[in-house]
């Protein structure tokens, strides 16, 4: 069976792309992940996502959307995609190295996992303390002491971010000197709550009562180790957009984001799309991605009615 249309990965894009899909009657297929729900399935309190004056837990949020999209007809499959080939339609996907599926279009939507430091304590405390996103989890650190792990723009925008919030903002980077640009830079240290722990590489996020309570560090010229007291650690040393499957076939940028054209979702490869973290590196927010999931969804169903438009012309 050739299915209209699949949709690889979930979370906020992938979900609002099936819902829509699913409304249109093109009965799309989601190939969930091994993760479904993406990133917010690791996130607490969700209170920047409209329609939700008191906050949603990210899992409950995900879980809303997902019913949602199964109401109006939408199919889902636990597993990862690991391999497609897109050098001819129906396109083919493997799931979990298995099973395969055929699908006249695709939805990419397996976004970007951030960058982790793993070391102990960090895997376990994630929605306990530790964070890779400021303005998801900002607000949370209210009058609190927080680090921020890393040395690009990204970093220094956290940074920066959290003394809204904060009462005071370390940077902790394991050079000497920073990657961020000079503006980037000088933003951050004319900023008054923010101070520097320079040349150590971490080790350790210490917890108590399953909380945060501090980061331990190594000296990187002494070996000497410490302890950086705090209640939370902001992780913002880059993300990696999940493209890795497709082996090249679709066009992205020197990192790995799908590059979509001007003004729609579309790829390099006709009849694939992209949505969410995948291909957006700049603002990676719930609300961001389910907004080009919507956009996905609508491209496809328009893209499917000319090509079978065409076709029956052709027929004729």
């Amino acid at each position: 069976m050739t299915e209209q249309v699949i949709i690889l990965g979930t979370g906020p894009a992938g979900y609002t792309a099936a819902i829509y899909a699913a409304r249109a009657n093109l009965n799309p297929l989601v190939i969930e992940g091994d993760e479904p729900g993406g990133q917010l399935m690791l996130t607490t309190e969700v209170e920047n996502f409209p329609g939700f004056p008191e906050g949603i837990l990210g899992p409950d949020l995900m879980d809303a959307m997902k019913k949602q999209a199964e109401r109006f007809g939408a199919r889902f499959v636990f597993g990862q995609a690991t391999r497609v080939d897109l050098s001819q339609r129906p396109f083919t996907v493997t799931v979990s190295d298995s099973d395969t599926y055929q699908a006249e279009s695709l939805i990419i939507s397996t976004g970007a996992s951030a960058k982790l430091l793993e070391i102990p304590g960090e895997a376990e405390l994630i929605g306990h303390g530790v964070s890779t996103c400021a303005t998801c989890d900002g607000f949370f650190f209210k009058d609190k002491k927080v680090l921020v792990v890393g040395g690009g723009d990204s970093a220094m925008e956290e940074a920066t971010f959290l003394t809204r919030y904060a009462s005071e903002v370390t940077i902790v980077h394991r050079r000497d000197t920073l990657r961020a640009s000079k503006v980037m830079q000088e933003r951050a240290r004319k900023n008054s709550k923010i101070s520097w722990v320079m040349n150590v590489t971490p080790v350790e996020v210490v917890s108590e009562n399953r909380r945060v309570s501090g980061l331990r560090v190594r000296d990187n010229r002494t070996g000497e180790l410490m302890l950086l007291p705090a209640d939370g650690v902001f992780v913002s040393i880059g993300h990696r957009p999940n493209t890795a499957f497709l082996a090249g076939q679709v066009e992205t940028d020197a990192i790995g984001y799908i590059i979509t054209k001007s003004d729609t979702t579309a790829t390099s490869v006709e009849g694939v799309f992209a949505c969410g973290d995948v291909a957006d590196s700049r603002y990676r927010q719930a609300i961001t991605a389910a907004g080009t999931g919507c956009r996905a969804a609508m491209d496809v169903e328009r893209w499917l009615e000319a090509r079978h438009h065409q076709e029956s012309v052709t027929l004729v």
